[in-house]
């Protein structure tokens, strides 16, 4: 009897432990698949450092003036650049103004490229998004395929809706023709849209054609040496990042003293 009472007591105390354990586990927080996730797509994401601030950037942060770039436009730019435009053979189509590009680190040519599209921004439209302007120019004074009105150059980079079939751009005319021509609402005319179809436009130039980043046949006029808006380019270059080494002499040639002013 007394074996028995034991045995009894023994086998219910075991049970006791058990049952104690099993809550202990099932207690214990198991790993959330919501940060296992974000942890694994943080990992594949290219690291990314933010961009000088250019010239007409640091005169409009000393007008207090909104209208200017925005640090986030930087993430946007370092995100969507394809390996190509990282490769060391990139190097010779930067060399005036990133002496260093071959021997640099990821990171810092994607610093570089999101500097270049801020200072081509102030160039091309004084670092205003809304801008949107109609050229009175023979070559670009011309009907819309997509819109069927005159063309006008809009947004940071002062794009058009035919980029939207060349470059595969994501400019929705359907949905913006029924709002006003500088509305930041349209598809055209938003940073992330304006600046990727630039992103396009680049790869288009330098990978796809191999053709040089400056030159006369470049999408952008300021990009092609000689012309007016080239000198304000150059101007807005003057303070690329420090790993890029000191741009060479021939980068300041045809500099001028342009200052870049927003467009209408």
């Amino acid at each position: 009897m007394q074996a028995s009472r034991t045995l009894r007591i023994a086998i219910c105390l075991f049970v006791a432990a058990l049952a104690i354990g099993l809550v202990a586990f099932r207690s214990e927080p198991a790993p959330s698949k919501a940060v296992t996730a974000t942890s694994s797509v943080s990992s594949s994401q290219p690291l990314l450092k933010p961009a000088p601030s250019t010239p007409i950037a640091e005169q409009k942060a000393a007008l207090g003036d909104d209208e200017t770039w925005q640090p986030e436009w930087d993430a946007t730019i370092e995100m969507a650049l394809p390996p190509d435009l990282l490769e060391p053979k990139m190097a010779r189509n930067v060399k005036p103004f990133c002496p260093r590009f071959s021997s640099m680190k990821d990171v810092d040519k994607r610093q570089f490229w999101a500097y270049f599209f801020q200072a081509l921004a102030g160039a091309e439209a004084g670092l205003k998004a809304t801008s949107n302007v109609q050229h009175t120019e023979p070559e670009v004074a011309v009907v819309d395929k997509v819109s069927h009105r005159m063309v006008r150059s809009q947004g940071l980079l002062q794009l058009t809706y035919e980029d939207a079939r060349r470059y595969a751009c994501d400019f929705d005319w359907n949905t913006d023709k029924h709002l006003s021509e500088h509305d930041p609402d349209k598809t055209i005319l938003q940073p992330e849209n304006n600046l990727l179809c630039g992103v396009n436009i680049l790869v288009n130039q330098l990978v796809v054609q191999k053709r040089p980043l400056l030159t006369k046949s470049s999408y952008w006029s300021t990009l092609r040496p000689g012309w007016p808006g080239y000198r304000v380019f150059v101007q807005q270059m003057a303070n690329v990042p420090p790993t890029c080494g000191r741009p060479s002499k021939t980068a300041h040639v045809d500099s001028g003293s342009s200052t870049p002013t927003a467009s209408e």
